[in-house]
């Protein structure tokens, strides 16, 4: 098992060398085509991201590229997207955007997660109309639904003949954005149903490749104990690789099994920090087949003013 941890510009530039060694996964031997994904950390359009768009700017034009040429796209929603709905009480950041936002997304996008902290800022009613906002746009969702069962139903795209399965899970309060029986919201992260929802993702909705997207963790460059427990089970139970988000910055990897495990991917498009660690985020490119994760890509992003990304190197 190895563990990587990012501490600083040196330390990231040599992680990311000794990560490129060590997971360009050996080939399979079966001729077959790969399914690209890939996953982005947290994205809030709230602020410096919805003035932009407002004003007709892509937040995402910088990264355009790299969804262009994938098979699949995904990233965490960190905001309610709705016109309805009352601020959670006693919750210091609540985050609203406009619907108008959701064409940026559709451009770049494929489904996004809502198992988060912020999805259920302005209630329920709220939630549910987001959910039918981004279903009148076509935008697949994991980690949230109209009720408890839809919220663990794993979103189920197929390319190129793969089938795979992603699934969401908050485990950072507050509690209460829990889907329930006959309430939309999200799925929350108990092991025993967590490793019942990666089985059935197999043996029910047929998926070749599952992926679990976490929302986990404190604010910290190290993953804690809870985080490698929680993904060393899911591997166990059969998921292909494990990414979290969270905590606002890159932190440790490390392979279990040999799978891939990304505790945390940090921010993508996101205003409100001025630490450099919180503004420097990885866009993750997997290429995946029957077998699970073939080969593993981190281009890293860095956040700007206003919140907005733009791939390292570039001014």
């Amino acid at each position: 098992m190895k563990r990587f941890i990012v501490s600083g510009q040196q330390a990231l530039c040599a992680l990311l060398l000794g990560f490129f060694a060590t997971h360009a996964l050996a080939q399979t031997t079966a001729a077959s085509s790969t399914v690209s994904l890939v996953v982005v950390g947290d994205i809030m359009l709230e602020d410096g991201p919805s003035f932009a768009m407002r004003k007709g700017k892509d937040p995402f034009a910088g990264f355009a590229h790299f969804f262009k040429n994938a098979d699949i796209r995904i990233g965490n929603l960190e905001c309610v997207v709705a016109t309805i709905g009352s601020p959670e009480e006693d919750k210091p950041n609540v985050f609203r955007v406009s619907p108008k936002s959701l064409k940026f997304l559709k451009r770049h996008f494929d489904a996004v997660g809502l198992a988060n902290n912020h999805s259920g800022d302005f209630g329920p009613q709220a939630f549910a109309q987001m959910l039918g906002l981004l279903d009148k746009e076509g935008l697949g969702v994991y980690g949230g639904g109209m009720n408890l069962a839809k919220a663990h139903t794993p979103w189920i795209v197929e390319r190129k003949g793969l089938r795979v399965a992603i699934l969401g899970y908050d485990e950072f309060q507050p509690r209460t954005f829990e889907a329930d029986t006959d309430k939309p919201g999200v799925a929350w992260s108990e092991d025993a149903q967590v490793v019942r929802d990666i089985q059935a993702a197999r043996s029910r909705w047929k998926a070749d490749v599952v992926i679990p997207i976490m929302h986990w963790g404190w604010e910290d460059p190290i993953a804690n104990a809870r985080q490698r427990q929680l993904a060393h089970l899911m591997i166990d139970a059969g998921a292909d690789a494990v990414i979290g988000g969270h905590p606002h910055q890159v932190q440790d990897t490390e392979t279990y099994q040999g799978k891939p495990i990304f505790y945390s991917l940090g921010n993508f498009v996101f205003d409100g920090f001025s630490d450099p660690i919180n503004n420097t985020g990885w866009v993750l490119r997997m290429e995946l087949d029957r077998s699970g994760v073939r080969k593993v890509e981190v281009h890293v992003a860095k956040i700007g003013p206003g919140g907005i990304p733009r791939p390292a190197g570039l001014r």
